[in-house]
């Protein structure tokens, strides 16, 4: 028979492990935020149209094809900071909040990487024909790069998931191993000495002692 592992090497255990996909999430999430917000700002696009019986350059970036990767980027990032200021059900939520946010990006970039409807309002504006559509079109690399950024704040969603009830949360009144810290004792108020009277009034405290 095996013996049974004892409860402080579990402890231990899972305080490795949170520390571990705290870091890992922390990285991703900051990380994939980053990529996409820098992809969209990118030429994912490019072609020419035929204007005046001549060929005019056209480009386009992430932005003017798709303005969701950006916005989920944002989101995504804001949700990975809320984690550690929600517990339990609150955390649960933030961080299907911050997956989907991964997913959405991944879903939306793959999407823009073979759209070129941006491309053609511009070759309808350039030539002043609402039918005109752009030539020779082409796409670069960029969207995938902003997919990739997508997959790694999915990646900090789900880790976020299945680790978060392990990770810290956001409070003064704690101490990190969740005892509550003791209140410090306010200063004693001189009565005789203005500033000490503002400082009182200032911290809430009723000076007079009434």
């Amino acid at each position: 028979m095996t013996a049974a592992p004892h409860p402080r090497s579990e402890a231990a255990g899972s305080a490795r492990a949170g520390r571990l996909s705290l870091a890992v999430a922390l990285l991703c999430g900051a990380l994939g935020a980053a990529v996409a917000l820098l992809a969209t700002r990118q030429r994912w696009a490019e072609g020419t149209a035929t204007v005046a019986g001549g060929a005019f350059p056209l480009t386009a970036k992430g932005s003017d094809v798709t303005g969701v990767p950006a916005a989920l980027a944002v989101v995504g990032l804001a949700a990975l900071v809320a984690v550690f200021a929600v517990r339990r059900a609150g955390r649960l939520v933030v961080a299907v909040l911050l997956a989907l946010s991964g997913a959405g990006i991944v879903a939306a970039a793959l999407l823009g990487a073979s759209d070129g409807s941006a491309l053609d309002e511009q070759a309808a504006q350039a030539s002043g024909d609402t039918s005109a559509s752009v030539d020779t079109l082409s796409h670069t690399a960029w969207p995938y790069v902003a997919a990739v950024g997508g997959v790694l704040l999915l990646l900090a969603g789900l880790l976020a998931l299945r680790y978060g009830r392990l990770w810290p949360a956001m409070s003064g009144r704690y101490e990190r191993d969740g005892t509550p810290q003791p209140r410090r004792k306010a200063p004693a108020v001189d009565p005789d000495r203005p500033e000490d009277l503002w400082k009182a009034l200032d911290r809430g405290e009723d000076p007079t002692g009434a």
